[in-house]
């Protein structure tokens, strides 16, 4: 077995000069390795991991589209959720909110296009709701907010924190805390994602299965298609409808 160890850091900090030895054998400083699928770098940028994901997509793309002369619509969506959503959706609250994740969605786009028979002039917007399938920015947000509802003990309410009766009493307790490589990760971006919600999903949470319906309902019917660094979504006059601004 060949080992071999990371160091993370931060933008700000850079490498320490540090060797480690185990009888007759220097284990080696990589800027990068493989964990349960997962490319994981030392900066968490998640660049290689997404590299090496497009070039995965682009062959369940090829595939796609030289069988779709001998499949119906529904059997090539099937086909579409097992290897191809399956492959995108693997380990996506990791790296979904990467800078350089926005070249999946432009790689299943792609794909809607090639299973719909449609041009590149075409909005993929009505596609994905025909389909019933979820853009790459709703597969992200949706399963990081299943991993908090089946999580609901590695988070806190506000309101487990302090006994302030404020209107926030009821949203998840976000940290403080200036490091983008924690407010990008898992615990941090779910709580914020989370305490956006429409009410009407949020008390669904104590039903997981009820949840997941009424979320990738709501997911579907807006069709997000771009998702950057930070996202806010705002209240609109009627509180079931949200938009996403890109800061």
């Amino acid at each position: 077995m060949k080992k071999h160890f990371l160091q993370f850091l931060t933008k700000q900090h850079s490498k320490f000069n540090v060797q480690i030895v185990i009888p007759d054998t220097i284990i080696r400083n990589v800027n990068s390795t493989i964990f349960l699928g997962l490319t994981i770098d030392s900066t968490f940028s998640w660049k290689r991991h997404i590299l090496d994901l497009s070039t995965k997509l682009n062959k369940a793309g090829y595939a796609i589209r030289a069988i779709k002369s001998l499949m119906s619509l529904k059997a090539l969506k099937t086909i579409y959720v097992s290897y191809f959503h399956a492959i995108m959706s693997y380990g996506v609250i990791f790296w979904g909110n990467s800078c350089i994740s926005n070249d999946i969605i432009k790689i299943q786009k792609r794909i809607i296009r090639i299973l719909t028979n449609k041009s590149k002039r075409d909005s993929c917007r009505p596609l994905f709701k025909q389909l019933q399938i979820l853009t790459f920015p709703s597969q992200y947000i949706y399963s990081l907010l299943v991993f908090v509802v089946k999580n609901g003990d590695l988070f806190l309410f506000n309101s487990e924190v302090h006994n302030l009766n404020t209107r926030f009493r009821d949203n998840l307790h976000l940290p403080s805390t200036n490091l983008t490589i924690v407010q990008k990760g898992v615990l941090y971006s779910g709580s914020r994602i989370f305490n956006y919600l429409p009410l009407q999903i949020k008390n669904l949470s104590v039903d997981l299965k009820k949840f997941k319906r009424k979320l990738k309902n709501f997911l579907i019917d807006h069709t997000f298609i771009v998702l950057m660094n930070s996202i806010t979504w705002l209240h609109m006059v009627d509180v079931s409808k949200f938009v996403i601004v890109i800061l």
